[in-house]
């Protein structure tokens, strides 16, 4: 780059009061007016932090040195920043604005650190679990559309722990998944397998985003649930879970992630459910009706929260490619 043909006033003899306007306007060279945006305002309360903070040198450090912990903790099976991410609230806070959810249809949560891509495709009926101190259940579920239309032949990713409250992926001698598996909703909109009833556990805490709840004062649990993934081309991608009600950390989970809506009781299978599943009567049964959201149903709404906020906060902006960016016109 030719620096003579950059159009930029001299930036020298940087101060507490000048540095935060002369970043932004050096960063105002990029032609991604979305990357501009996001770039200005993480520059703006980067360095408002600091100055509200007046975070010393030593602070800073100890800061970069967790950040390079975190990833140094990562591996192909552990996802450190999205464990830090969730702890701070971060996750839940992103999954809410970019999967607004219209009233009547299901509420995402967080994707959590320990979801794979190697999980087998399963047909209606069979076990995803081979653990075989855990509590049978049997788990019937529907998907349907806002206008309470069945959803065939939906990629549903399923996922959760064995009875001692570890994912597969935490053990050593792991040779495929278990716990996991992909199914297909049928031609009403439904799917069925079984598993085993959750349990709560502790999000690994043995790195450094364990270190800082402990610093915190934060206990590192997480109630009891099983993830659930929704995927269909036409409808916007969901991640959810069902929690367990009145587990011991349903009000206090590590990640944030609980919501009434997505609070579930374990029941039992009455005589009908038990012919038609082949389970004994009394067999511990979850069902939940998922409703599904479509790609333009979520933009619609998505583009109206962002104008509603951003003008909230005295920023003009227009939307583009479904996000948002100043408004120069």
């Amino acid at each position: 780059m030719d620096p003579s043909k950059i159009k930029i006033p001299p930036m020298k003899d940087q101060t507490v009061d000048n540095i935060t306007a002369n970043v932004i306007t050096i960063n105002s060279l990029c032609p991604d007016p979305r990357l501009k945006y996001i770039l200005e305002r993480l520059v703006t309360h980067l360095h408002d932090f600091a100055r509200e903070t007046r975070l010393s040198s030593a602070e800073w450090m100890t800061g970069l040195n967790f950040l390079t912990e975190v990833g140094q903790a990562c591996t192909d099976v552990r996802q450190e920043y999205i464990l830090l991410s969730d702890v701070l609230g971060l996750s839940i806070l992103v999954d809410s604005i970019d999967h607004p959810k219209p009233k009547g249809s299901t509420e995402g949560t967080v994707l959590g650190p320990f979801h794979t891509h190697d999980a087998e495709e399963m047909p209606a009926g069979e076990s995803m679990s081979h653990d075989p101190h855990g509590d049978p259940l049997l788990v019937v579920c529907s998907l349907r559309d806002l206008q309470g239309m069945p959803v065939h032949d939906v990629k549903v990713d399923i996922w959760e722990t064995d009875s001692t409250g570890h994912y597969d992926v935490q053990y050593a001698g792991r040779v495929g998944p278990d716990g996991r598996c992909v199914m297909r909703s049928d031609q009403d909109g439904v799917f069925w397998f079984m598993a085993i009833t959750p349990v709560p556990y502790p999000i690994p805490h043995d790195g450094p985003v364990g270190r800082l709840l402990e610093m915190l004062r934060r206990h590192p649990y997480r109630p009891s649930h099983m993830h659930f993934m929704f995927e269909k081309e036409g409808f916007d991608h969901l991640v959810t879970a069902l929690y367990l009600r009145n587990d011991p950390y349903e009000t206090s989970d590590a990640v944030f992630g609980v919501k009434d809506s997505l609070t579930v009781d374990i029941g039992k299978a009455d005589a009908e459910i038990a012919r038609k599943y082949n389970v004994p009567e009394g067999h511990a049964l979850l069902t939940y009706d998922f409703v599904l959201v479509s790609d333009e149903e979520t933009k619609e709404l998505r583009a109206h929260n962002s104008k509603v906020a951003l003008d909230k906060l005295g920023r003009k902006v227009k939307i583009v490619n479904g996000l948002p960016v100043p408004d120069l016109d």
